[in-house]
């Protein structure tokens, strides 16, 4: 499957291009050109399948042929072993609560999935070491750390501004444990950070 970027100023990527990336070369985030369709048995029988068999069948729809079916199974059994039960607001709407992972945030789903596909991405290949860097206001660090923690063959840097996060989160950071995962307070706003992450990004120099 092939990858576009939101800007459309940079040539298509596959996936492990894209994942590896993160950001398209214009700075664009990449998107699928097509998603499979689910046929509509599935949805007939959704009541029967697991939390993870769903999300699984999900997936696919995502990446299609580019990851081997075991492979791609293994990666979403292990992102999701938690629940995120489905919780009624009214009679006709319900929320996903994503807060039951790990540290209590919603980016335990996507940091634990994306740090077990770059993993999958670096062994094949026998790539170098890959470096993951993360720029956060304070809610959404400690997911990208616990994600990657002992992951093989990626690490994860986090910049996060010296004293505009509460204690909490800042405990929850500097404590993480890993022999991959870093930390870093800089002077400044979380757009400053971001801004920073995004120029590191962009330099080239830095591959």
């Amino acid at each position: 499957m092939q990858y576009y970027s939101t800007n459309g100023r940079a040539p298509e990527a596959t996936l492990e291009q894209a994942v590896v990336a993160g950001l398209a070369p214009d700075r664009g985030l990449y998107m699928p050109r097509t998603i499979a369709t689910i046929e509509p048995e599935f949805f007939d029988h959704i009541q029967d399948l697991s939390f993870q068999e769903t999300a699984l069948r999900v997936a696919q729809a995502f990446f299609g042929d580019d990851l081997p079916a075991d492979v791609l199974k293994q990666i979403v059994y292990d992102t999701l072993s938690f629940d995120t039960p489905i919780v009624p607001v009214t009679e006709r709407i319900y929320a996903l609560e994503l807060f039951h992972g790990p540290t209590l945030a919603f980016k335990d789903v996507g940091a634990r999935f994306m740090a077990r596909l770059l993993s999958y991405f670096q062994r094949r290949e026998g790539k170098r070491m890959i470096n993951v860097l993360v720029a956060t206001s304070g809610d959404t660090g400690k997911a990208a750390l616990d994600g990657f923690a002992d992951v093989p063959g990626c690490g994860v840097t986090v910049f996060y501004p010296d004293g505009k996060v509460s204690d909490v989160q800042r405990l929850q950071m500097v404590t993480q444990t890993g022999a991959n995962v870093a930390v870093c307070a800089i002077r400044g706003n979380f757009d400053d950070a971001q801004t920073e992450v995004k120029r590191i990004f962009a330099d080239r120099a830095l591959e």
